[in-house]
């Protein structure tokens, strides 16, 4: 049996981080191609730091000269990106930073077998769902995300003008009996417009929107804060510190408290099991707890390169499950078809939906009318029920 009675720590990050910075950036640029061409093929890496971003990687469509005419794009979805993000700083602004495109035609050796509807490459990918949300997420990552996205509301919409957009949350949470019951101790770091306000002056601004984002009695009298606890923090972004695309996987999933694939998400089009392959195993671990099979439930699923099926699917309810696991891994198989194609076209997947993954986590997301986190779709359960 796993512990009932214990404290669990998740931390998540702002859009301003500057690993976030870069996520966004090279999802812009794969939504581009997206939009362009359904079957567009984007491996985009972003890097990031004083008044320059760098962005390469491959991209394909199936006319050259349409490639080359959307290469030429690059500089002004990067702008785009820094500016609705919220930089006009000295030295990372979106007006003047410098922008290095890199970006080259897919390699025809990777191609061949993906056109063939094989996986983009090799890999594991984990999905996890737990009944301690409504999301069916686990709790220290879904509010540490929350809390960051309140600030960012406040921060666009005018009401806190001060604040800045590199901003970090992490919370620690007191479990008893399998639930969460109590914030230990909480950990905001945000950037700030000037050097004269203090530690205390910052946690005025955003100590009502933690308190609004909460579940009542989680803050108690005991609850550690920690808000800049390092002091003035006004230089931030890849100002302060360089961004790369894909550096917070664990901030993208599930906040450590499961287990997590060999890849990052951003930048990569869904032929690359990296990303879709772990949305379904997302997708399928949260139908079989929304089905009642488990409470807490895991789903690995493997791939080769150019090889459509999966290797292996392996299913873990860590002794919460209402039937053998074996036969959840066997109603899988039978409810979703899991090779690339047949996950790209049960969850739509080729679509410029991914931008809004790139901040504030892919999971534990409202699916939304346009295809956006389909795989958080509860439509499943029926299906599972039967084949169990």
């Amino acid at each position: 049996m796993s512990r009932q009675n214990y404290i669990f720590t998740s931390e998540s990050v702002s859009e301003g981080h500057p690993d976030k910075v870069c996520d966004r950036i090279s999802d812009a640029v794969l939504d581009a191609f997206l939009a362009e061409e359904p079957t567009a093929r984007v491996a985009c890496e972003t890097f990031a730091t004083t008044n320059r971003v760098v962005v390469g990687g491959e991209v394909g469509l199936s006319d050259r000269d349409r490639l080359h005419h959307y290469l030429g794009k690059i500089d002004s979805i990067v702008r785009d990106c820094v500016r609705d993000i919220g930089y006009e700083q000295d030295k990372f602004h979106w007006n003047t930073v410098e922008v290095a495109n890199y970006l080259h035609p897919q390699s025809a050796h990777i191609a061949q077998g993906v056109d063939k509807d094989g996986a983009g490459d090799q890999g594991i990918m984990f999905g996890y769902a737990t009944d301690e949300t409504p999301e069916l997420m686990p709790a220290p990552i879904q509010y540490a995300h929350a809390i960051l996205r309140r600030l960012s509301e406040a921060r666009k919409s005018g009401q806190e003008p001060t604040l800045r957009p590199d901003a970090k949350s992490q919370l620690s949470l007191r479990y008893e009996d399998g639930k969460p019951v109590e914030v230990t101790s909480l950990v905001l770091s945000t950037q700030h417009a000037h050097e004269s306000q203090t530690s205390a002056d910052i946690r005025a601004i955003v100590e009502p929107y933690i308190r609004e984002v909460l579940p009542a009695g989680w803050l108690t009298d005991r609850t550690e804060w920690w808000v800049n606890p390092t002091g003035t923090f006004v230089i931030g972004g890849p100002d302060g510190d360089a961004g790369l695309t894909g550096r917070k996987i664990i901030v993208d999933t599930y906040g450590g408290a499961a287990p997590h694939g060999g890849g990052a998400f951003s930048g990569k089009d869904p032929t690359k099991v990296d990303r879709s392959a772990a949305y379904a195993a997302r997708y399928l671990a949260k139908n079989v707890v929304a089905a009642g099979l488990a409470r807490r439930c895991v789903i690995q699923v493997a791939y080769a390169i150019g090889v459509a099926k999966p290797l292996a699917i392996y299913a873990d309810t860590y002794g919460t499950g209402a039937v053998p696991e074996a036969q959840i891994e066997t109603a899988i198989a039978r409810v979703m078809d899991l090779t690339p194609r047949g996950i790209r076209t049960h969850l739509g997947l080729n679509r410029p939906i991914y931008q809004r993954t790139a901040a504030y986590g892919h999971f534990g997301r409202a699916p939304e009318a346009d295809g956006g986190f389909s795989w958080e779709k509860t439509d499943l359960v029926e299906a599972l029920k039967k084949a169990v």
